[in-house]
């Protein structure tokens, strides 16, 4: 991957560099799902769903790397309160390029997932790192960044840690995970005052308990 790349995300171009991810088409379903939450479809001529966000939602993106998934949000949901988070500067730098570029107004922290995050959000959408290096099935990575990519505990290590931030802080989550760790999220949240909602593709959507 050379510098000045791009990739297209929700139907934009966004630049891409070797310190974060490939945008990936199962990561758009992220996106969906905030905006099924909204009560807004994706699609023209799908079924509005009900809503069940505020008009003016708090969304806090952890991992932003390339900031499509906060990028997209605040665009497609001007009315929301966007903020991003991602451990490494230079993914920042990149994300940062992509929101002034297009045009999107995202606060963006350098932070340890939800460190240095203030306050309470509706929405946390979390793309972290969930690799497993063993996995036989994993190839074409060679060129993205291992930061955001790998992870002990059968790649869920740092999606474990967030959960030990999120609770209490969230009314929804997003978690993208490989479908073969879905069962072990779904355990594991409860310990956090979360329950499954829905699975779509990669992504996994928790409701706090009331």
């Amino acid at each position: 991957m050379s510098e000045g790349s791009s990739k297209e995300f929700f139907g934009r171009e966004f630049e891409i560099s070797p310190d974060v991810l490939v945008p990936r088409p199962e990561t758009e379903a992220a996106v969906e799902l905030v905006l099924s939450l909204m009560g807004k479809p994706y699609l023209p001529g799908l079924k509005v769903p009900a809503r069940v966000l505020p008009e003016r939602p708090r969304i806090l993106d952890v991992g932003t790397g390339s900031g499509c998934i906060a990028v997209t949000l605040k665009l497609e949901l001007p009315e929301a309160t966007v903020v991003a988070s991602d451990i490494s500067e230079k993914a920042l730098g990149v994300a940062r390029k992509n929101a002034a570029r297009l045009g999107a107004d995202v606060e963006f922290l350098e932070s340890d997932l939800m460190e240095k995050a203030q306050g309470e959000f509706d929405v946390v959408v979390a793309n972290l790192p969930y690799v497993d290096r063993t996995w036989p099935w994993i190839s074409g990575v060679e060129d993205e960044p291992e930061l955001a990519l790998y992870a002990e505990d059968g790649g869920l290590e740092i999606i474990f840690r967030l959960l030990k931030q999120v609770r209490g802080r969230a009314k929804y989550l997003i978690l993208e995970a490989d479908p073969c760790q879905h069962d072990r999220i779904e355990a594991e949240i409860k310990k956090y005052n979360f329950e499954l909602e829905k699975i779509n593709g990669y992504q996994v959507l928790a409701k706090a308990y009331s």
